[in-house]
């Protein structure tokens, strides 16, 4: 840990629901611990200040940071983050709740559980274990929290020709909840492998503002969604029980964490989802992680990390969404893909379904428009590495297909 006192000298942003907002504040540092080789006294930093931790600071006051990731020049947690506001102590929040996140953490957070006993969402996922089911509803599972805007894009532009959009409403814009109803209800669940506060994704803010997600579910350690479940499995269910949900969509937080080894990603959660929507009598759908830009060799065609998580976490079958894409690339993805789904010698078979993206690279683009959400994986927008964002718009499109489709028949390209 690494310690700082600052100034408070503006507010950049705030964004995100009144009670769970997030501030991203221009800060001096005023002081810092003997022998600090960086960020000393009089340096400017950008730091973030959750609302429901030491609520939103003002110009003028002094804060403590925590510098780490900052001095470190991670792109993970690079800000430095408001731990206290020493001259000012928040009110104590509302009474109720029992579910403790970040547990034994200074800065733990306490939450009411969608599924915490004497509430009144509880009896809804007490019921007996056999009768708790998605139902079939499609769970799209993506490495990257980049990937949900993308996915979204895919899942509310399904038709082949955008010029046959029955829903073109939905992407004017400014369009916001006051519009028409998205043709999809879609939930958004998140787990903890990345950023545990979910107020810190200016994208889920910013889809939530233009009203095509209706609501969010945060889980494990993760916190600040509409919904607080103890386990992946509870958060789906309560996306598609409680948020009535026909598609729901997993992915961590923003901040991947990755190592150069063949296990040591955060994103083999993605495995562990697989496995929990397939219990849950889900469809899942796998969202392969794509790049044709990115400068590390392992994450070009199909990443590994899409690789290992599908091929040797998950045991369930899932549909594994290829993108039709040009030239050498994609014919590349698509014999990764094909090996994916193989025979394996542990786990059951996936099925490679193959979507054309005709009509998605605009999806995309009026998605980005129309909300504010900046399309960006690992620093790279819409036109720097474009199949990244398609084969993520392929794996909505194929989901909302699968609602759409009586008895899940998926049309041919």
């Amino acid at each position: 840990m690494m310690w700082r006192d600052g100034d408070v000298l503006a507010v950049r942003e705030v964004w995100g629901q009144s009670g769970r907002r997030c501030a991203e504040l221009e800060v001096r540092i005023v002081s810092a611990p003997p022998g600090a080789a960086v960020l000393g006294a009089g340096e400017p930093c950008r730091a973030i200040a959750y609302e429901s931790v030491t609520g939103l600071p003002e110009p003028g006051e002094w804060v403590r940071l925590e510098v780490s990731a900052l001095a470190r020049g991670l792109g993970t947690g690079g800000h430095g983050m408001v731990t206290a506001r020493p001259g000012i102590l928040p009110a104590d929040p509302e009474p109720g709740g029992h579910l403790v996140k970040a547990r034994y953490m200074p800065d733990q957070v306490m939450v009411t559980g969608v599924d915490e006993q004497n509430t009144p969402l509880h009896s809804r996922l007490s019921a007996p274990i056999d009768a708790l089911t998605l139902a079939g509803a499609p769970v799209v599972i993506a490495d990257l929290h980049s990937s949900l805007p993308a996915i979204l894009a895919g899942l509310l532009r399904p038709d082949l020709d955008p010029a046959l959009d029955p829903f073109p409403e939905r992407f004017s814009p400014g369009a916001g909840p006051d519009a028409a109803a998205p043709p999809l209800r879609v939930a958004y669940v998140m787990t903890d492998g990345g950023a545990l506060p979910l107020p810190y994704s200016r994208s889920v803010a910013g889809l939530q503002a233009a009203g095509v997600l209706v609501g969010t579910v945060s889980v494990g350690q993760s916190w600040g969604g509409d919904l607080e479940a103890v386990s992946i499995h509870n958060g789906l269910l309560a996306a598609r029980l409680v948020l009535e949900a026909d598609v729901i969509v997993v992915t961590q937080g923003p901040g991947n964490l990755g190592t150069d080894t063949p296990w040591g990603f955060s994103g083999v959660a993605c495995g562990d989802a697989v496995n929990a929507a397939a219990a849950l009598g889900g469809r899942p759908v796998a969202c392969l992680r794509v790049s044709q830009a990115d400068a590390r060799l392992r994450h070009r065609g199909v990443s590994h990390h899409s690789i290992t998580a599908y091929g040797r976490v998950a045991m369930a079958a899932a549909d594994v969404v290829v993108p039709e894409l040009p030239g050498a690339l994609g014919t590349r993805i698509a014999e990764q893909a094909a090996a994916l789904c193989g025979p394996r010698e542990l786990g059951a078979a996936h099925r490679l379904v193959k979507v054309a993206v005709g009509g998605l690279y605009q999806a995309l683009a009026d998605m980005q428009q129309a909300t504010g959400v900046r399309l960006s994986t690992m620093g790279r927008g819409l036109d720097q590495d474009e199949a990244a964002f398609l084969a993520a718009a392929a794996a909505g499109r194929h989901a909302a297909r699968l609602v759409y489709e009586p008895a899940g028949r998926v049309p041919q390209d």
